[in-house]
């Protein structure tokens, strides 16, 4: 009985001194420089509630989010000494206070966060809430799937037009290049490329949207919808932004290299960006102009082996190779006589150019393919690809390539996948199940296995190149419209919305979805996996925020 007993207290000690240890930390000093709950009088204690603080005079912001009993926490290894301002996340709420707290270095500061309802629930509504809020058709919605690439669906629908007035804006819209944005569009030289009402009719459409305008500034306006905050597993997150210094950059695609350095490609100029995640500092690197006049912006960011970056320069008519250690670009102009008004190299795939010396980019107008020898610096040109079965060609958007350098064509507008042998130029075509999936961009496990978004499907493909089979998942919030597909290392995908400012990470073996909040409208693009911590981290552009965002699940 005496061992017995002896044995229960030696375990009861052990148990308070890890106990303590965990909350003291390992040099003395709290694990938490800032903790707290989240409570509204409405609720009482809320989960999946998003908390920010910033430190005055800083651009990074440092995020989490409270657990089922309202409590957060952010690390002591996150926060500096200093002044910090507060912000949440919470559709249907405000900060009621406090909204600063003194962060004091070796203490835990406690903040316990009280939330009022909003007097402008409207402000705060992602794309896909309004598109669950608004009045119509599933088919009349989903006109709209092209329009949040330039601006938020609040914009049209707080908007008050006749259907003919929409008509016009259709029209003028049909004349903006891509990296466009309402505080800076840009006109595409030679007239209409992107035709916003092709296979609709524009004056129906118009009048569904005057319809929509009347109703919202109308006293009998429709309900505004609300998708639920996270739970569980989609609370455990830390969530750090960057803000960059030019308030219109349009950060499209993220990647980090082997140094921990995020780089970014800028969808409205000729820039790409690094920043130093430890500090926040954010060096711009001007391209040069290929041709004056045409839109500028950039889009597809990509790393060869050896980390050269390698990034798009759509109208600018081809692609450009940067070298980090001498900061220099090696500009490679498509040929003037393959070039015509709407030229637009919006990809580039130098991710196993060092298989075969060669690296893909394509021509959007035509729908071609090019092929860059990095050695002669010529380019070939393997022209259209025709669908099999179809009078027409593949129009590509997302160009992957797998561990033997083949590339693989999404295509956009239908259901489609191609692919191209890079020794022999065979040609063959996959269909997806789910028709009008829309595959977007995408990426290739170390299967082998071609991981993809499906816009239109508002879900996920996978491609299995050994079996030429392709399974699919369908997301569980309705309007994500996913653009970009990373696998990681552990078998998981994630998945990015430009829709929901939300996150998705989905267990393959499993089904098993986790949706992880943002703490601003994002409009994320191309999604980034960093593999080399435990567990993996999370990067995206926001798109229209010029901001980029780090997200550090906790397990």
């Amino acid at each position: 009985m005496r061992n017995y007993k002896s044995l229960v207290f030696a375990i009861a000690a052990i148990a308070l001194l890890v106990a303590s240890s965990a909350e003291i930390g390992a040099n003395g000093a709290p694990p938490f420089a800032l903790t707290g709950q989240v409570s509204s009088q409405k609720e009482g204690l809320m989960e999946g509630v998003v908390i920010g603080a910033k430190k005055d005079g800083s651009t990074i912001t440092v995020n989490v989010v409270s657990d089922e009993k309202g409590r957060y926490s952010v690390p002591a290894a996150k926060l500096e000494p200093g002044r910090y301002t507060l912000k949440i996340r919470a559709a249907g709420y405000d900060l009621d206070g406090p909204k600063t707290v003194d962060v004091v270095a070796g203490k835990a500061t406690t903040a316990n966060l009280k939330l009022k309802p909003t007097e402008n629930l409207s402000a705060q509504l992602s794309d896909a809430e309004w598109l669950l809020s608004i009045p119509g058709t599933d088919q009349q919605k989903n006109f709209l799937l092209s329009c949040n690439g330039c601006h938020t669906i609040e914009r049209i629908v707080k908007a008050n037009k006749g259907a003919e007035e929409w008509v016009q804006v259709f029209r003028r819209m049909s004349m903006y290049a891509p990296g466009s944005s309402p505080l800076r569009p840009q006109m595409t030289v030679g007239g209409v490329q992107r035709d916003r009402t092709r296979g609709v009719d524009p004056l129906a459409i118009g009048e569904w949207l005057a319809s929509v305008n009347a109703s919202y500034n109308s006293k009998q306006s429709f309900p505004l919808k609300t998708l639920p905050r996270p739970k569980g597993k989609a609370t455990g997150t830390i969530i750090t932004e960057y803000d960059l210094p030019r308030k219109l950059a349009m950060p499209h695609d993220v990647v980090v290299d082997s140094d921990g350095t995020a780089w970014y490609s800028d969808f409205g100029e000729q820039f790409i960006g690094r920043i130093d995640p430890k500090t926040g500092k954010v060096t711009d690197f001007p391209i040069p102009e290929l041709k004056k006049g045409w839109p500028l912006g950039t889009l597809d960011l990509q790393l060869d082996k050896d980390e050269n970056l390698w990034v798009s320069l759509m109208y600018q008519g081809g692609i450009a190779k940067f070298d980090r250690k001498t900061e220099k670009f090696q500009i490679y102009p498509v040929p003037k006589e393959w070039q015509g008004n709407h030229t637009q190299q919006s990809m580039v795939s130098p991710s196993n150019s060092h298989v075969d010396g060669k690296v893909w980019t394509n021509n959007q107008d035509t729908h071609s393919i090019y092929r860059l020898d990095i050695t002669t610096g010529q380019y070939e040109n393997l022209g259209e690809f025709k669908i099999p079965g179809a009078d027409r060609t593949l129009n590509a958007y997302g160009i992957p390539s797998d561990s033997q350098n083949n590339l693989y064509l999404l295509e956009f507008g239908s259901n489609n996948i191609g692919r191209i042998d890079a020794k022999t130029k065979e040609f063959k075509v996959y269909s997806t199940v789910t028709q009008g999936s829309r595959p977007r961009r995408g990426r290739f496990d170390a299967q082998d296995r071609l991981w993809f978004a499906e816009y239109g499907a508002n879900g996920v493909g996978m491609l299995d190149t050994k079996t030429d089979k392709i399974q699919e998942w369908r997301l569980p919030i309705p309007w994500s419209a996913p653009y970009h597909v990373v696998p990681d290392k552990n078998g998981e995908v994630w998945i990015g919305s430009m829709w929901t400012d939300r996150v998705t990470r989905l267990d393959p073996k499993t089904s098993q979805f986790t949706d992880y909040l943002l703490p601003r409208e994002t409009n994320i693009r191309r999604v980034f996996i960093d593999n080399s911590t435990s567990p993996v981290t999370f990067w995206v552009g926001s798109n229209h925020g010029a901001s980029v965002l780090k997200l550090e699940p906790l397990d």
